[in-house]
């Protein structure tokens, strides 16, 4: 922590476990963050992998601007069309075209409110998730007790030691209690772990189950939409088709919206059933307004597309950084959503220091010997060179050595 920090107690409660390295940031725009004195960072993680297009995007400031001066929040029982015209984009976008959707605040609760509208659903009584998976803060989702969730622990499938796909065969597969099943939550990347990401056939395999009892699949893109992965959505990395999908970070660019939407034949099984969630800004305007023009600007700007040689080229330096220094155990990757991982935590903790002393603001999960890169999908490219530099400057001083990277 900066001198200014340590001047004068900290009124601010923060997030468990993170240290707060730059508390007097004032100013941001593009994927640059100014201190109050005037130094500047470059911003690898958006945020809370939040801002997409960058802090500040100037159209999406405006439209923040002018549709906050038409209406913001509405009502129970009055609404604005541009909450419907946001809902019906991206139902589009998912592919659910004929669906329906709402907007809520957070993630967690785009995520908990699919796990609620699932349950109404369904007749069995578990659903199942990866063991690595992160569903949010709070709510079924995120409690996962056992006599509701059948949490599978698929580390041991990659490498898979079979060559058939998943089945009888496979102890761990006989394990799951399939007569049990009622759905499938799955996260496409495991966004508050370690970052991995599942293997396909063992999706399939479970979503193909999931179908033969007339279950639904929930989809979690809450970190992994909105083009962190290289494509919209990180379910298009699998064949599948998800009957429910919760969003949210990237969605609002910043601006806290989220959004769960669900495909024509799962609204036609919920009927004109409510769903048993509710709060004061639900289906706001300004928050649809925001979601629909972040995604119009990825559009627009073809940013998604233009992302991925940039994840190319910066993963490679990686690589190479890794096999020059020895001090790089392992990267992942998918995308401009990256895991670094070194030695031990000790030398993630150093790392991350000195890399925020050097400008460049990165994710240091608690606990984990790991570091995250997420940054903006509009990132220049000098920006990547320079962080490249300064990380390969960080690691040739630190004291340890973790020996040569692997690839996931």
């Amino acid at each position: 922590m900066n001198a200014s920090a340590q001047s004068h107690a900290f009124p601010l409660l923060g997030y468990p476990g993170h240290e707060m390295l730059i508390p007097d940031i004032i100013r941001a725009s593009g994927c640059h963050l100014w201190d109050a004195a005037g130094n500047r960072y470059v911003d690898l993680e958006s945020g809370v992998w939040c801002t997409v297009l960058g802090h500040g995007h100037p159209v999406l400031l405006r439209t923040i601007a002018e549709q906050g001066s038409r209406i913001a929040h509405a009502g129970f029982g009055y609404t604005s069309p541009v909450v419907a015209q946001a809902a019906e984009e991206i139902l589009d976008l998912l592919g659910l075209t004929g669906g329906r959707c709402v907007f809520l605040c957070s993630g967690s609760e785009a995520v908990e409110y699919g796990v609620r509208l699932a349950r109404m659903l369904i007749d069995r009584p578990l659903l199942l998730s990866l063991a690595d998976a992160y569903f949010g803060a709070y709510g079924d989702a995120s409690l996962r007790v056992p006599d509701r969730w059948f949490s599978f622990d698929w580390t041991a499938c990659q490498p898979c030691p079979h060559d058939a796909p998943c089945g009888p065969h496979c102890p761990r597969w006989a394990a799951i209690p399939l007569e049990k099943l009622g759905g499938f939550v799955f996260e496409p990347g495991s966004a508050s772990g370690m970052v991995r990401f599942p293997p396909a056939k063992l999706v399939a395999a479970i979503a193909a189950q999931i179908r033969q009892s007339d279950g639904l699949i929930v989809v979690n893109e809450v970190t992994t939409g909105i083009g962190r992965t290289g494509r919209w959505f990180g379910f298009q990395h699998y064949d599948l088709d998800p009957d429910i999908v919760a969003m949210g970070k990237g969605l609002g660019n910043g601006y806290p919206v989220s959004a769960a939407a669900i495909g024509p034949a799962t609204a036609a099984r919920l009927g004109d059933r409510p769903v048993p969630y509710a709060q004061s800004h639900q289906n706001d305007p300004l928050g649809a307004a925001v979601a629909r023009e972040v995604i119009r600007i990825i559009q627009r700007e073809d940013l998604i597309a233009r992302s991925r040689p940039k994840a190319d080229f910066l993963l490679a330096g990686l690589e190479k950084i890794g096999r020059r220094s020895g001090k790089i155990r392992a990267l992942r990757a998918r995308g401009l959503m990256i895991a670094v991982e070194l030695e031990d935590e000790p030398a993630a903790v150093r790392v991350h220091r000195r890399l925020a002393c050097r400008g460049y603001v990165v994710t240091r999960r608690p606990g984990l010997n790991l570091l995250r890169l997420d940054p903006s999908l509009a990132i220049d490219m000098a920006d990547i060179e320079g962080f490249l530099t300064t990380l390969e400057e960080v690691l040739a001083t630190d004291e340890t050595a973790a020996g040569p990277a692997t690839q996931e």
